[in-house]
């Protein structure tokens, strides 16, 4: 069994109020959980309008599947332009571990 997790801290464009930034995120939530069947929450920041924390994780028996559904939402997330994405921290786990 392997689990991958992502954690995407990210800088919102041009919102003014918390309204405004759950009109952002939450499309974005919901597109990774659409297309990649991923388990995906606001976990950081949730007070701070301008920012945002996503975390997402995935659990697979091949890593290869894993590690290439994590880059997949990577790509996803910083290809929207209403977001400039800070940084992402990848973990994953494996057998071993």
């Amino acid at each position: 069994m392997y689990v991958g997790t992502l954690s995407f801290d990210l800088l919102l464009g041009d919102v003014r109020s918390l309204k405004e930034k759950r009109s952002v995120v939450r499309p974005i939530i919901a597109e990774l959980q659409r297309k990649y069947t991923v388990s995906v929450a606001e976990v950081g920041e949730q007070n701070i309008h301008r920012r945002a924390v996503i975390g997402l994780a995935m659990v697979s028996g091949d890593a290869g599947h894993v590690s290439d559904v994590l880059d997949r939402c990577e790509r996803l997330v910083a290809a929207r332009p209403e977001v400039e994405l800070l940084s992402v921290r990848r973990r994953f786990h494996g057998d071993e571990d």
